[in-house]
């Protein structure tokens, strides 16, 4: 017994082990990502984010609002006094630090240890505690002085208007923060009456309902931007996981194919050895080189023993050549080749076959045909593989067609055309598959390996040319091999040397002698 390797008992190498770890990994963030897709609380699961989207806008902005509460403490007092408007000042500084220092604490802590409902019920409150706070300086303006209305609706949109803006992503917030000033303005005109306070209420709770369709505009805008994200993310796993069992298949796929060569080669290496002793042998007794056998059945036995060793031989040589092109082994001995002559030797090999079965074959080559650089084994062996084919599959008494000419693009083809049964155009991708045969060949007392087209096209498409099988039933078939002008040798012209430079006064070649016929004809 042989020993088993790493790959046979299961063992994996380190980079496979990290390729699975990768794979795990990318279907944990896939699997997390998806999670986030459904909600338990009407939103889509990005609860996490968006009160994160709210700290650090409250947080960013932090100076900007101290700037405010300032600018809006100074105005009070000039209604309230230096000390209501100081310590209101005081009071709403202080609630707007505990507000920051909450959103800061909030940011540092690990997300997978956040009570999202605890924290955002704390800064709904944080929140309404700020605007309850921006409400009482509304409150003791108008009870210093009832005239100040310009002066309280100026506070109240600018309140509204910021909250709208920094707390978008947490809508209740927001209305927790802008409700109690909009609230106390509000009432405030409506209880002094007259049209004109009416219209400003009014004018007040408008503002304010825009205001808040603004909000919840910038956070459907935000939502969609998370959802669009964690689909990006969720396609990237998704990307990634599908990238990585590519790999592994691949990987598996090279694995087999370099299993499946080696076992190739010892096995023809097996084979080739008892066929050499079979062929020969058989030959000997087929054909009565020791003299004639005793019953004349035994010279029909050698025979076909011989037919089909030699049968058994060329199935082992065309594996063997199919598998070293699929394995990217078979390499292209190129040279200049003359495709006509080729095509014109494989026709004399296979006329003898042609003719006991009463099949013409015509040849229609285009004269003085440039060589191609190419390989001269492998174009023979399409055009062998070609012309068997046709001469397979036509009927006794039928026509085959030779071509060879010019392309329009300035390369080189080959034709084999037959005038057959033909191919069903359902049956022409099998046809040209490994072992794929269609009903004719099935039907057909000699049937074949299923490798020569194949093996045709995969040489012509190592060549860089192109391979077309045209086919209808009843009318035959046709295959086109094809070769790029690249490969078509063309003749170059005679080499003329350069004449040496001309020194100064010195006449040119031909010159002095055209002189002299001038002054002998004058």
């Amino acid at each position: 017994m042989t020993a088993m390797t790493s790959e046979e008992l299961g063992i994996s190498t380190p980079a496979e082990k990290a390729a699975a770890a990768r794979r795990r990994d990318a279907s944990k963030r896939v699997r997390w990502v998806r999670d986030k897709l459904t909600s338990t609380s009407g939103t889509p699961a990005f609860d996490y984010e968006l009160l994160r989207q709210f700290a650090q806008n409250r947080q960013s902005a932090s100076v900007a609002i101290l700037l405010l509460i300032a600018t809006v403490g100074f105005l009070s007092g000039l209604w309230t006094g230096v000390v209501l408007a100081g310590a209101w000042t005081l009071a709403v500084t202080g609630i707007h630090t505990i507000v920051t220092a909450q959103c800061r604490k909030f940011l540092n802590e690990a997300p997978g240890r956040v009570n999202i409902a605890r924290w955002r019920a704390r800064l709904v409150i944080l929140d309404l505690c700020f605007g309850i706070a921006w409400m009482s300086n509304v409150v003791a303006v108008v009870r210093v002085d009832e005239g100040a209305s310009t002066f309280i609706l100026f506070v109240m949109l600018l309140v509204v208007a910021v909250s709208s803006m920094l707390a978008s992503s947490l809508p209740l917030a927001m209305f927790a923060a802008t409700a109690p000033v909009t609230i106390a303005v509000a009432l405030d005109f409506a209880l002094r009456g007259g049209m004109h306070n009416f219209i400003l209420a009014a004018m007040t709770v408008t503002a304010q309902a825009y205001f808040t369709m603004l909000a919840r505009r910038l956070y459907s805008t935000t939502l969609a931007t998370l959802e669009a994200r964690a689909e990006k993310d969720a396609l990237i796993g998704e990307l990634e996981q599908a990238k990585s069992i590519s790999d592994e298949a691949r990987r598996r796929a090279e694995s087999a194919n370099v299993s499946k060569s080696r076992f190739l080669a010892q096995m023809s290496h097996e084979l080739r050895t008892p066929l050499n002793a079979i062929l020969g042998f058989s030959e000997v007794m087929k054909s009565e080189v020791f003299g004639p056998h005793a019953v004349p059945t035994y010279k029909e036995y050698a025979s076909d023993i011989h037919n089909s060793g030699v049968h058994l031989l060329n199935l082992i040589n065309e594996i063997l050549d199919l598998s070293r092109i699929e394995a990217g082994r078979y390499e292209l001995n190129e040279e200049a080749v003359d495709l006509a002559q080729v095509v014109n030797d494989c026709h004399r090999l296979l006329q003898l076959r042609a003719h006991n079965r009463g099949i013409a074959i015509h040849e229609a080559f285009e004269p003085e045909l440039p060589r191609l650089w190419a390989d001269e084994r492998a174009c023979r062996q399409i055009c062998l593989n070609l012309l068997s084919n046709a001469i397979k599959f036509t009927p006794q008494g039928g026509e085959i067609w030779l071509k060879v000419g010019w392309t329009a693009a300035g390369g080189q083809y080959m034709s084999v055309k037959d005038n057959g049964p033909g191919i069903p155009d359902d049956e022409i991708p099998i046809v040209l598959a490994s072992f794929g045969q269609g009903t004719n060949a099935i039907k057909s007392a000699e049937q074949g390996t299923g490798l020569g087209l194949p093996i045709a096209k995969n040489l012509i498409d190592l060549h860089g040319g192109t391979f077309t099988l045209k086919s209808k039933l009843r009318f035959g078939t046709e295959v086109i091999v094809t070769f790029q002008p690249e490969r078509v040798m063309s003749a170059l012209g005679p080499f003329e040397e350069p004449s040496p430079p001309l020194q100064p006064g010195q006449d040119q070649p031909g010159m002095a002698r055209d002189r002299a016929r001038q002054r002998a004809a004058g």
